[in-house]
């Protein structure tokens, strides 16, 4: 089981004490969640002045300095319209990101405009893709197009834990029926980050946590950092073993 480490996302500057935004605060949070039994970081890179950035100057800052000083863990970033609205000029960016500083892997939003080329372009660069899956129409553009993902993140949005595992239900249906059968990891956000992780534990799934999920605790205190979430995250990890 892979617990991956989400360490930023596409939060705002300053909405936790504790959000990674520099590239030395990245660094030194992915050992401190490693350390805490993560085993794979997923990160949203930031430009000069803390916005998210799909641009290769700020891709090929973080991933040198992850490469020669960070954990020796997989690092998967975004390739999210959060961080680059225009799906064309996503592509460009993407496209001139360096060989020698290109991540393990990416996540790519399936509903977002533009998904299919970009996996595509992923693929021939042999960087491995992660797709997310929000909605039953995004599982179903999985099965329908047959691009080549390495994993499946199933991310329901909804607000209530009720609606999101309806909606993880539906999803792993289509799933299931389409015979996609990579690995498959399921998580929440702020509300049913917890619930999901617990449901991913029941069922056998990877499962990630970290503040861009959630800033706390399941007793709805607020976490001291992301490793404090991956801690806890491990806890119910063995338990469920």
């Amino acid at each position: 089981m892979r617990i991956v480490a989400c360490l930023n996302g596409d939060r705002r500057p300053g909405a936790h004490p504790a959000l990674p935004v520099s590239v030395d605060q990245l660094v030194t949070d992915a050992h401190a969640v490693v350390a805490a039994g993560a085993t794979a970081v997923h990160i949203h890179p930031r430009d000069a002045g803390g916005a998210e950035s799909l641009e290769p100057q700020a891709v090929a800052a973080l991933m040198e300095r992850m490469r020669a000083d960070g954990p020796d863990v997989p690092v998967s970033l975004t390739t999210s319209l959060s961080a680059e609205s225009d799906p064309w000029r996503r592509y460009d960016l993407v496209q001139r990101w360096a060989s020698p500083s290109l991540p393990d892997s990416v996540s790519v939003n399936l509903h977002e405009a533009g998904s299919v080329d970009l996996i595509h372009l992923l693929g021939d660069r042999r960087v491995a893709v992660e797709a997310g899956v929000w909605t039953v129409d995004a599982a179903r553009i999985l099965v329908a197009t047959k691009v080549r993902v390495a994993a499946v993140l199933v991310e329901p949005t909804q607000v209530a834990v009720e609606d999101a595992q309806r909606n993880t239900a539906a999803i792993m249906t289509v799933l299931d029926r389409g015979k996609v059968a990579v690995a498959r990891m399921l998580h929440g956000a702020d509300a049913t980050a917890w619930p999901m992780l617990s449901q991913a534990l029941e069922e056998g799934l990877d499962i990630r946590i970290g503040l861009e999920d959630t800033m706390r605790l399941p007793d709805g205190t607020e976490a001291h950092d992301n490793a404090a979430l991956v801690e806890h995250a491990v806890t119910l990890a063995s338990a469920a073993a």
